[in-house]
Order: C-alpha cells, then structure tokens, then sequence
C-alpha cells in the first residue's frame, strides 16, 4: 500500500510517499480501507517532535511509528477475533493508528457509523475536534441552555466545531477571531463576535459562565477576569515549545482551582463510540457541519502540513483518498 512516511524528526520536508506493508489489526481492532483523513497541530508537533518531551512517548533518536495520523473515515476491511459491533463492508469514522496510508487499523472501541448522507472528508474531519470541543463543553464547562459561553480561536479546527455545539447546547456564544473571519464566526451561529486585533476580551466588561480557549495566550489570571463568579475555564490548547511553560499552566490549574469558585480544566479529549455518535446524528440532522478549509491527496500532505502550521486555516485541513467520494 501507499502511505505517507517519517523515518526521522523534521520538517514536513522529510515526509516521502512509500511502499510499505498493510497493517494487521490485533483482536480488539479493524483493518480499514482509508477514504479521508484530517490533519490536526498534534501532527506536526510529533513530526518535529516539539516540544521536545513528545520524544519520551514516540521515540528517542526517530519516531518509533512512522506512519502518522489519527482522524480518519473508511470502510472495514477486516476485523480483528474480538471486534463484534463492526463488519467487512461498514462506513466508519473515528481514529486510528497511521491513517495518512492506503489502509490502516483503529479500535473498535474508537469508531462509529458514518452518518447516512455525510461525505467522508466531513466525517474525517470530526473525530479529535468535534470531540474536543462537544466533551470540553459538555462535560468540562457544564454548559446549560441560557449560558453565556466565549470560545477563544473559533475559527480553528476546534474552535469552528465548539461554535455550533455550543449552540446546539443552547448558550448564547461569543466568538473571539481576527478580522477577516468575524462574518465567518456569525455565519456558524455566533450571536457576537471579538476581533482580538482591535479587543481583549480579557480587558472587557463582559462576563461568561465558560470560557472554551482553543489559544491559551493569555494568563489564567486574566481569563478569569473575563468570567462570572463561579464561571468555568476549559483549555483545550497551550504552548506549543516549553517543557516548562506548558507544565507550568498544567500545575496552576490543578494547584489552584480546588481552591477558587471559578473552575479551570485543562484535558485531553478521549475518544468514545458514543460520542462519535452524538456528533454523527448531528451532522446527519444538519445541526453540525464540519468547515473544510483546503483538501489535498495523499502525496500532498506535506504541503497540508505546512499550510495548517500557518495558522490561518479555517476549520479542518483534510487528505482525500483517490477512492474517497
């Protein structure tokens, strides 16, 4: 099979389109025939292995797996002795393990039906941000009907999904982006939008119940400023290089909010068939839709790379399959 491969930290200059083997799939994962994947910051960080601790987990001296990628749409090829929910011949979604390549392998436990009527580039697109964002709401933040809720970077890959089930929570939503992407953010149902060229919302009379901060590039002390009484702080983001500075907002968190009426989480989405549900009947009721920014095949994932590093994508940036459709 084709698949795109790192033999050693870098650049996306050292990804190169290679030959290799398919994977097997262990008793408790499927064998998928790989139609759409996105590509999220998780993976240029681990391809240049920045920060530097990621070494610690995906090898040393060169990435001990180097088929990158998770977010992924497919159909099941094979299953594994223990898998029982899916079969050869069924539309999923989910994550798995190496997903920029022809096939690759993914739990059961991480997977779910692709919604009837939804392309598989949108259903790729969904798994780490719309998870993200709907347990990062949902379950972190407690967000009710009636709630104030801003979410900072909402033009992001998190950020565009965090907007809508937001929404669909039924809270009035805030949306904090630069100025090109104001009309952007209203248009997936922002009732008001913060150009944080021109505002601070950290420096503004308004109070929220949660903050969902996709950027994490303000102090915490800062960002509870910006909430209510006993409002809650959800990052789902942080600093991309520094041991210290990244481990140094993880400690404040956990040191300091058992002790203050606002709440503050900082968490990494996990990933369950359930949830990959809710998001799928959402997109199949029309009430989700993921936003795609640019599309590119196999051999151009470098390219996607580099432009998602820029920062200025909307939405997801996703890798389509000559199959996909």
């Amino acid at each position: 099979m084709q698949a795109i491969v790192a033999r050693q930290y870098g650049s996306p200059d050292v990804l190169r389109l290679e030959t290799v083997d398919r994977p097997v799939p262990g008793p408790k994962q499927v064998l998928l025939q790989v139609r759409a994947a996105s590509v999220n910051p998780l993976d240029y960080h681990l391809l240049r292995a920045e920060p530097g601790f990621v070494r610690l987990f995906s090898g040393l001296g060169k990435p001990r797996s180097p088929i990158r990628g998770v977010d992924v749409a497919g159909i099941v090829e094979s299953t594994g002795s223990e898998v029982t929910r899916l079969h050869p011949g069924d539309a999923v979604f989910g994550t798995g393990r190496g997903v920029f390549a022809e096939f690759a392998v993914a739990p059961e436990s991480a997977l779910a039906a692709r919604p009837p009527g939804v392309p598989f580039e949108h259903a790729a697109a969904a798994p780490v941000a719309g998870i993200t964002a709907l347990q990062g709401l949902r379950d972190k933040g407690r967000v009710r009907a009636g709630q104030s809720v801003l979410v900072h970077g909402a033009s992001g890959g998190v950020g565009t999904f965090a907007v809508q089930i937001a929404k669909i929570l039924g809270a009035h939503v805030t949306a904090v982006t630069r100025t090109a992407n104001l009309d952007f953010v209203r248009a997936l149902g922002a009732d008001a939008a913060i150009d944080y060229t021109q505002e601070d919302f950290t420096q503004q009379a308004g109070r929220y119940d949660v903050i969902l901060d996709c950027y994490a590039n303000h102090s915490l002390a800062d960002c509870r400023r910006a909430l209510t009484p006993r409002g809650i702080y959800v990052g789902v983001g942080g600093p991309t290089t520094g041991l210290l500075s990244f481990f140094g907002r993880l400690l404040a968190i956990l040191l300091l909010s058992p002790f203050r009426k606002q709440k503050t989480a900082f968490f990494v989405a996990k990933m369950k068939a359930a949830d990959l549900a809710i998001l799928g009947e959402w997109m199949a009721s029309g009430q989700l839709t993921p936003v795609l920014d640019q599309c590119y095949p196999l051999d151009k994932l470098p390219e996607a790379l580099r432009y998602l590093e820029t920062g200025k994508a909307r939405g997801k940036v996703v890798i389509l399959m000559n199959s996909a459709g």
